[in-house]
């Protein structure tokens, strides 16, 4: 790299980017794409952090690296450094503190500031771009959104409005932004683009989100930590790493590799790959919803209907390697205790399907606290139940107990996990442990997939968590609900939605299996569009076996012939 000093600033090009670094205020020109401010806030939960004097940048060269330090005098901490770390090919923002305190909102990009000039308030980053990439699906469906749109990438979320951000949770921490607006909800323009990651294993995400935050021509990123991480001495935020990129599938591979290279996330999964989990599935949830009509379709989560269903595919040619008992086979989602009066002699029914050479795999409802005690389970003020608490050694007992029930004694072969979304969130809650956040869901995986792994080695753990981090505690991505429209109100063809998240989880976790999914589908001809690309894009899942639950439109022998043909490649 070369670097070109002047009384005003630094000048350096690394052949892959142009970097102005003032020397008189927090700030760096990126050419082409941001000027930077190099604020920073570490809000506490004592109050909020500003800065109120900003010091002169320190450089440093080493081994062809070059660091900026930004001091900053704060009202929260004894000391505070911006730093830019910049090698030939990345620039890479975070932040240091000093002294202790609780963590509460932590900003990048931008902060609260009295600067030298005496200006006050809320400062950020000026971004010269037109669009902005999210790699987690979102309603309304917005791959690209314009550059002025908010992102929120999370582990917090539901179907409510301002929380459908969560179908990946957590997704790859990864913003790319874009030169131009895309003509489409799916469309991802040419480039050139400019990546932003997060630079951080499961120790440094001990928050529940990350949130990209425009206003007016600026912006900043957040990472909310609710409170729940504690300072002791000092501390250095996870990096956000800027880098060049063809396009934003090259961003999301880079960010894998550089998660990996820093010894972050594991290379691949952590188990051997057994042949039955490729098998195509079929998952009864579509049927129970298409059955239910108005009424709850968790009630149909019945042994006599699941016999019914798969019957009638058999009769067209269609024999599922795997079949997902979903929602509501148990009786609790906390003690997940075999509901008797639907699933009677559920393990005789497994070992009958095993002997037809078929696998099952039952729905988990992750988070839930129904059917647990509160001493087991994250809880409120008032000192009731919100949601499992993985970090209590008395929860992980529960688990390793009931893993060796259901795999052990009746015979399952895994789990589809569901509502990772579900994560808790709040400043007042309290666990027994001190991992929050993303770090904390992690946990949760951990113990389920160590428990599951040592009563069956071959035990299949589906997940919708696409985040590198997470390699080692799932076997397969499911790709999760279909959504339906775009920010103008028009239906966003299910297929391509489908391709877009395939493309995301294919290169975040290339060496993982992808469920498909295919629930909800919009129409009978948007479900056969579906159902033909999926055997092209990963395990191809089945859903229907009587009507499209959205329109009513029945599901003909015809179609099921055609979904046989193509799950044998016809």
């Amino acid at each position: 790299m070369r670097i070109t000093t002047t009384d005003t600033a630094y000048y350096l090009d690394s052949g892959h980017y142009r970097l102005t670094v003032s020397r008189t205020d927090a700030s760096a020109e990126l050419e082409g794409w941001m000027t930077l401010s190099l604020l920073a806030s570490v809000g506490t939960g004592g109050g909020r952090d500003e800065t109120y004097e900003t010091l002169p940048p320190v450089l440093a060269e080493r081994d062809g690296v070059a660091v900026f330090d930004f001091p900053q005098r704060t009202t929260e901490w004894e000391a505070k450094t911006v730093r830019l770390t910049c090698t030939p090919e990345t620039i890479a923002l975070e932040v240091r503190v000093e002294g202790d305190g609780v963590l509460a909102g932590v900003t990048l990009m931008g902060g609260r500031a009295v600067l030298n000039t005496r200006a006050a308030g809320t400062f950020r980053s000026a971004v010269h771009a037109a669009g902005v990439f999210s790699p987690t699906p979102a309603h309304p469906v917005r791959v690209v959104r314009p550059v002025s749109v908010p992102v929120a990438l999370t582990v917090v979320g539901d179907a409510s409005p301002g929380r459908l951000h969560a179908v990946f949770s957590p997704p790859p921490l990864l913003l790319a932004f874009c030169k131009r607006e895309p003509d489409g909800p799916t469309a991802v323009p040419d480039g050139p683009w400019l990546a932003a990651s997060v630079r951080a294993g499961i120790a440094g995400l001990t928050f529940t989100e990350l949130t990209y935050e425009p206003l007016d021509g600026g912006a900043l990123l957040r990472f909310d930590y609710e409170c729940h991480t504690e300072v002791r001495g000092s501390w250095t935020s996870p990096a956000v790493v800027f880098r060049a990129a063809a396009s934003p599938w090259e961003a999301l591979s880079w960010h894998r590799a550089d998660l990996v290279g820093h010894g972050l996330a594991p290379a691949g999964p952590a188990r051997e790959r057994h042949a039955w989990w490729s098998g195509p599935i079929f998952c009864g949830w579509g049927a129970q919803c298409a059955r239910a009509g108005t009424g709850p379709p968790a009630e149909l989560s019945r042994r006599d209907l699941y016999d019914e269903w798969l019957a009638g595919l058999e009769r067209h040619g269609i024999v599922p390697g795997t079949i997902v008992i979903d929602d509501r086979w148990q009786r609790t989602y906390g003690g997940m205790e075999v509901d008797e009066a639907k699933w009677p002699a559920l393990g005789e029914w497994i070992a009958e399907r095993h002997a037809r050479g078929q696998r099952v795999l039952l729905w988990w409802r992750a988070w839930s606290a129904d059917g647990l005690p509160p001493q087991e389970c994250v809880t409120d003020a008032a000192g009731r139940p919100v949601a499992a608490d993985p970090s209590n050694p008395a929860y992980r007992l529960r688990v390793r107990a009931v893993m060796e029930r259901l795999l052990g004694g009746l015979g399952a072969d895994g789990f589809k996990i569901d509502f990772t979304q579900w994560t808790p969130s709040g400043t007042h809650l309290k666990a027994y442990g001190s991992a929050w956040g993303i770090a904390l869901l992690h946990e949760l995986l951990a113990t389920m997939y160590e428990a599951a792994k040592s009563v069956k080695p071959d035990a299949l753990m589906v997940t919708h968590t696409p985040h590198p981090a997470f390699g080692a505690v799932t076997d397969m991505i499911r790709l999760n609900d279909v959504l339906e429209r775009d920010a103008r109100g028009a239906p966003v063809p299910a297929v391509d939605q489908l391709r877009h998240r395939h493309a995301v989880v294919a290169h975040a976790m290339p060496h993982h299996l992808i469920d498909t999914d295919q629930w909800p589908m919009p129409s009978r001809a948007g479900w056969l569009a579906y159902a033909r690309a999926q055997p092209s894009l990963g395990v191809p899942a089945l859903y229907y076996a009587e009507a499209i639950d959205t329109t009513l439109e029945p599901v003909t022998g015809d179609d099921l012939r055609r979904v046989a043909a193509w799950w044998r490649g016809g």
